[in-house]
């Protein structure tokens, strides 16, 4: 099988070819890093040792967003399964472990099945967005014997159970870890606005390419389609990722462009969405234009654009919440090209308000 290499760099395609084999392996790095494209090209590379390979994501909508890439990179038939990591536990137990309140799985009746499989060969396991996963999955693969590469990134956890990168590397046992530095899809400019919400250490390093400020907009009632729209017919190429707070926001913004302008055909996706409702479970990622998320969904996604409508929904938060700030710092870095944020209500949300006019335009 002919493997493709993506547009790497020196650095990123240095990290892919160091990386053994056989092993655990956890990969770090800041947003725009390349860690997404890297564990579809890593998955690729497993599957030419002859063994099936499953490419492992919490978000669905991440799934097909790596399935695409995966298809890019080799035939149909590579060898790779890409799968969210529920629906991979769902096929591993046969449906005869119950769920938790959490959504996962009885962790202890996990082990029990795994301590029963006795040297049974683990799977090859490749784990985009790992910090989503909770520690006890982890523990499940070290349990398997699993041989298993994980990108990860700390300060981008949006989710209630996750894991440190200290915890993926101690449940997983012996395993080597290495750092990928650099931001290969933000601009300057938004690298910069983001570095305002970094929860870390140390701040990533800053992109060179150079690009218009973000944007904060102050809207009038219900002024987030007008927004939308004008940007949609200004960048008709473009994809452009309207990333809300909530269900409700999202469908009444499809409403209004439904209504308002048509020909624009925006998607939408939402993980509630139940059989049937495929229109809102399956979208192309390719095609330009608006796609309207959730804020839950956004992880690991890029769009040439990028509108948060909705940041006085978080007025009330303390804007020094690392919970927010970690948000804020994942939505934002999404875009590669331009980024909007905008507002409802009289007062401009504290979050915003501790940003200077030099690294967000107002208006």
């Amino acid at each position: 099988m002919t493997v493709t290499y993506l547009g790497l760099s020196p650095e990123q395609r240095g990290c892919l070819d160091d990386l053994p084999f056989d092993g655990n392996h956890l990969v770090s790095g800041p947003p725009g890093s390349g860690k997404s494209l890297l564990a579809a090209q890593r998955a690729v590379m497993l599957a030419l040792t002859g063994a099936p390979v499953t490419l492992l994501t919490r978000s669905n909508l991440l799934r097909q967003s790596l399935a695409a890439v995966v298809h890019a990179l080799g035939p149909a038939d590579s060898g790779v399964r890409v799968s969210t990591a529920h629906a991979w536990l769902a096929d591993w137990c046969d449906g005869k472990i119950s769920r938790t309140d959490d959504g996962w799985y009885d962790w202890e009746a996990c082990y029990d099945r795994a301590a029963e499989a006795g040297h049974v060969t683990g799977p090859t396991l490749v784990v985009d967005e790992g910090q989503d996963l909770p520690p006890e999955f982890y523990l499940l693969c070290r349990m398997l014997k699993a041989r298993v590469t994980v990108y990860a990134d700390e300060c981008q956890r949006l989710t209630d159970t996750n894991s440190t990168l200290a915890e993926i590397a101690q449940r997983l046992g012996r395993c080597t870890r290495l750092e990928l530095d650099g931001n290969h899809r933000n601009t300057l400019q938004i690298a910069e606005f983001a570095a305002h919400f970094h929860t870390g250490a140390a701040v990533p390093v800053l992109p060179a390419r150079e690009g218009p400020p973000p944007r904060l907009h102050h809207l009038p009632d219900r002024g987030a389609a007008d927004l939308l729209i004008l940007l949609a017919e200004r960048h008709p190429q473009r994809t452009i990722g309207v990333i809300v707070n909530s269900t409700h926001t999202q469908f009444s913004l499809l409403g209004s462009l439904e209504r308002r302008a048509p020909k624009l055909r925006p998607q939408l996706y939402t993980s509630r969405a139940r059989r049937g409702q495929g229109r809102y479970r399956t979208l192309d990622l390719d095609r330009p234009g608006i796609v309207l998320v959730h804020r839950v969904s956004a992880k690991g996604l890029e769009f040439d654009t990028v509108v948060i409508p909705d940041v006085h929904t978080d007025a009330a938060v303390d804007p020094t919440s690392v919970t927010l700030r970690m948000a804020y710092f994942v939505l934002a870095t999404r875009a590669r090209h331009e980024l909007h944020l905008a507002y409802e209500g009289d007062t401009e949300p504290a979050l915003c308000a501790q940003v200077g006019s030099g690294y967000l335009l107002r208006g």
